[in-house]
């Protein structure tokens, strides 16, 4: 886990999704512990699937007085994504992409973007997603990677850090709940078998 400067990150400001009001990072995590989760971009097919995986704690989460929050980089799409109800917490956009620099959260290049989007990690989730239901569009910043971050109450310490390697990587359910010492009751969605009818379409 790369060391996070929360001062640092805390003060970069963020926009509601519902409110536009701008807040600072920091504001999240003032009153209560909270899971952050920084998505690709509100088009991702992927994203909204993994949307609505962590979305399966909530009901948990806020029995333990966690907070969920959902960032994006852009406003691109972020309508849709609301409408499609993917994700149940409160949902912020980070139009510098502040958050995203801070935390490490990498960029794509033209040359490695395609490799990483076609991984064996993405087009399993993508058929898990599509078997739900969940569509997406290429919509926005292609570029961008995301992660998860999870800071306790008044930001006295990062539980977790995590920074997508690949598109297709996200903390498991069990991994939120472990580091926040709670216990949670959800299954997780099973990842599909990607074979050649399912992964090359």
């Amino acid at each position: 886990m790369a060391k996070i400067d929360l001062a640092k990150v805390g003060k970069n400001l963020l926009k509601s999704a519902d409110s536009g009001e701008k807040v600072e990072l920091q504001s999240l995590w003032q009153d209560q512990p909270v899971v952050v989760f920084f998505l690709r971009r509100f088009g991702c097919q992927v994203c909204r699937w993994m949307a609505s995986e962590i979305s399966k704690l909530e009901p948990e989460l806020r029995a333990n007085g966690v907070s969920l929050v959902g960032v994006g980089p852009e406003e691109l799409g972020l309508q849709e994504f609301k409408e499609g109800g993917f994700f149940k917490g409160s949902i912020y956009v980070d139009e510098e992409k502040n958050c995203y620099k801070d935390l490490g959260f990498k960029r794509y290049t033209a040359l490695n973007v395609l490799p990483a989007a076609l991984g064996k990690k993405v087009r399993d989730i993508a058929s898990k997603a599509g078997a739900a239901g969940i569509q997406g569009n290429l919509k926005g910043d292609l570029m961008q990677s995301g992660g998860l971050i999870i800071v306790t109450k008044g930001g006295e310490k990062v539980l977790l850090h995590f920074i997508q390697d690949s598109p297709g990587d996200f903390v498991p359910l069990d991994d939120i709940s472990t580091a926040l010492g709670i216990s949670a009751t959800v299954k997780a969605g099973q990842k599909p078998v990607c074979n050649d009818d399912v992964c090359t379409r």
